[in-house]
């Protein structure tokens, strides 16, 4: 088994905690209703949203996969840090065990944040990942934080 891992950073004028409330405690509730062309529904099969929990995407009709369980490894509110596996899923296909992610949202000086994320790519075998299909996943997902972004700009009061 190999491990390929990725850093990523971007700034958002958002505050770390109302990102994290958004993108992490309420992300099973939010992330439907902002992107229901992606994702049909977020749903834990196990557990209630802390370490240990299971949640299961269920992606919308069309989409390239159609579900993903992820374990919740670690929710520090404290610090807005987070940590989860994705354990199951087609998005594993016959190349990956499984895929961490940690995620960290840090406060700037101007009163926003600047959110870090550590994939680690947890290959079967000798398989090599394709940059580009590694550059896709990282899209989309700060295309989701994007939309997130800009709901929470629209709504000021949304995870105050």
């Amino acid at each position: 088994m190999g491990v390929i891992t990725y850093a990523d950073e971007y700034t958002s004028p958002i505050t770390p905690a109302r990102l994290f409330k958004a993108l992490v405690l309420d992300a099973h509730n939010l992330i439907p209703k902002l992107m229901p062309q992606a994702i049909k529904s977020i749903e834990f099969t196990q557990g209630d949203g802390g370490a240990g929990s299971i949640r299961q995407i269920t992606f919308a009709e069309g989409s390239q996969f159609s579900t993903l369980k992820n374990r919740i490894d670690e929710v520090n509110e404290e610090n807005y840090s987070y940590k989860y596996t994705v354990i199951e899923g087609d998005a594993l296909a016959e190349k990956l065990e499984f895929i961490t992610h940690e995620v960290q949202f840090e406060p700037t000086p101007d009163g926003g944040s600047k959110n870090k994320m550590i994939t680690k790519y947890h290959t079967k075998g000798d398989i090599v990942i394709k940059e580009e299909d590694i550059k896709a996943g990282k899209e989309k997902t700060l295309g989701m934080y994007k939309v997130a972004e800009a709901y929470l700009l629209q709504n000021p009061d949304a995870y105050a």
